[in-house]
């Protein structure tokens, strides 16, 4: 799936091990259009260094001592930057992935992930796409159809038929610059449906909006 990242997609490397952080830099450095622009040791550490270094991307580990890895992913979406969250572990049980994902953030890679793998996630975040080792997406897919609805109704009624049809390609993993070419939008159209969704769904982030789809499927 192409997607269109930033000219250069800036990386923030947040993990309490000095060698993974090491062996990321290592793989990302060296590629065309990604930049690491720093790196923290810890939770704290990484929300602020989002504030003063305005990644684009961020990798997150989840077990880091003074802050982890959902504390600070959460405050990070908070903050409002802009920064999209990748984590980055090797835990992918259901209560890590639901926790991140209630979190706010936006893909979820194993640590084991392939260099190839790792530096697609970093570009597909970067524009706006959400990345997910295929074994997380299996699971990210059985805790939506599982999920309590809060009630009977269509999440998505409220919606209009073209706020519908955006959420559904959202869903299907699109990003932006595809959405607009699919539905012969532009792109600031096409991120100002987005805004809408992310208000009427109660959602975060993309996320958010694709569980809320999936939740509508199988309901």
């Amino acid at each position: 799936m192409e997607l269109t990242p930033p000219a250069t997609a800036r990386t923030l490397l947040v993990d309490d091990e000095p060698l993974i952080r090491a062996g990321l830099r290592l793989i990302l450095d060296g590629t065309p259009g990604i930049e690491v622009v720093g790196e923290a040791g810890d939770g704290r550490a990484g929300v602020q260094a989002v504030a003063s270094l305005r990644p684009h991307v961020v990798l997150m580990d989840l077990r880091m001592p003074v802050l982890d890895g959902i504390a600070a992913t959460r405050e990070i979406v908070a903050s409002g930057h802009g920064a999209a969250v990748v984590v980055l572990t090797s835990f992918d049980t259901e209560g890590f992935i639901a926790d991140a994902l209630d979190a706010g953030a936006q893909g979820f890679l194993l640590k084991n992930a392939p260099p190839e793998e790792l530096i697609d996630a970093v570009r597909q975040a970067a524009a706006g796409g959400m990345p997910f080792s295929p074994a997380v997406l299996r699971r990210v897919a059985q805790l939506a159809a599982r999920a309590p609805r809060p009630d009977a109704a269509d999440p998505l009624a409220e919606l209009s038929d073209r706020e519908r049809e955006v959420a559904l390609l959202i869903a299907d993993g699109l990003g932006n610059q595809e959405i607009a070419d699919r539905l012969y939008l532009s792109l600031p159209t096409v991120k100002t449906y987005v805004g809408r969704l992310l208000g009427k769904l109660d959602a975060s982030n993309r996320v958010q909006i694709a569980l809320a789809v999936q939740r509508a499927r199988v309901g």
